[in-house]
């Protein structure tokens, strides 16, 4: 959809904003993940050093997508965009398996942030075209995911280079905001 057609989109529907933060650690594929929603070429991504926004239309909402920095200098900032923030799509670089621990503890630390308490959660099990990638389930059990138990939440497989298992994941927030 090209860039005119969306803005004719938007401004002939009345339809639902949500507020979406994209989170993850630094290369874990935030960037290439909003690009490849906003149908963007996604062959040349540089680090996101602040933030980027976009806003992607889906299923009768308009979604403002907040693509924040990962890198460790950047994470104690995080908090100053939880407000009013609808979903959280957190992204993992499923082939770092040293950096699983620590992703593992940025994430805990989100979830026990006040302005995020129940808001749904999808983690993104990214970079699922690589061998070395662990699968979804791996990374859930590692993570302890399955203990979540103040939000709905779904991991989910990907590839944000090729898009398998994005529009997946968007279906389920898609699903869930429709039932607020």
């Amino acid at each position: 959809m090209g860039l005119l057609q969306l803005l004719r989109k938007l401004k002939s529907s009345p339809d639902r904003e949500l507020r979406i933060l994209l989170l993850g650690l630094d290369n874990a594929g935030k960037t290439t993940l909003l690009k490849k929603l906003a149908s963007e070429d996604v062959s040349h991504i540089t680090p996101t050093q602040g933030f980027n926004i976009k806003s992607v239309q889906s299923a009768g909402f308009k979604l403002n997508v907040w693509d924040i920095g990962g890198q460790r200098k950047i994470r104690p900032y995080w908090k100053n965009y939880f407000d009013n923030t609808d979903v959280l799509l957190y992204v993992i670089d499923s082939s770092d398996k040293k950096r699983f621990e620590e992703t593992s503890e940025e994430l805990k630390e989100l979830l026990e942030e006040e302005k995020l308490c129940g808001v749904p959660l999808v983690v993104f099990a990214n970079k699922q075209d690589l061998l070395t990638a662990a699968s979804a389930s791996e990374i859930a059990d590692g993570m302890g995911l399955q203990s979540i138990r103040d939000r709905k939440w779904q991991i989910q497989a990907c590839s944000a280079v090729t898009g398998e298992g994005v529009t997946d994941g968007m279906q389920w927030v898609m699903k869930m905001v429709k039932k607020k």
